[in-house]
């Protein structure tokens, strides 16, 4: 989804900036496994997460 087209759900906002958490995102039963990174798309005007994302979702099934 285009970040133009997007609308915040709790205020309407409009604007949005996309950010990334230190730890990766694991398998349960892979623990050594490096995983992939989350990307969350949070609204600038109230701070809602409207969208998480992992960056390279084939990582977590090697």
């Amino acid at each position: 989804m285009n970040s133009k087209e997007m609308k915040c759900k709790s205020c309407g906002g409009n604007s949005f900036v996309q950010a990334m958490d230190f730890i990766n995102l694991r398998p349960v039963d892979k623990k050594m496994t490096l995983g992939s990174e989350r990307i969350f798309t949070v609204c600038l005007k109230c701070g809602e997460v409207v969208s998480i994302k992992v960056k390279n979702p084939e990582k977590l099934i090697k």
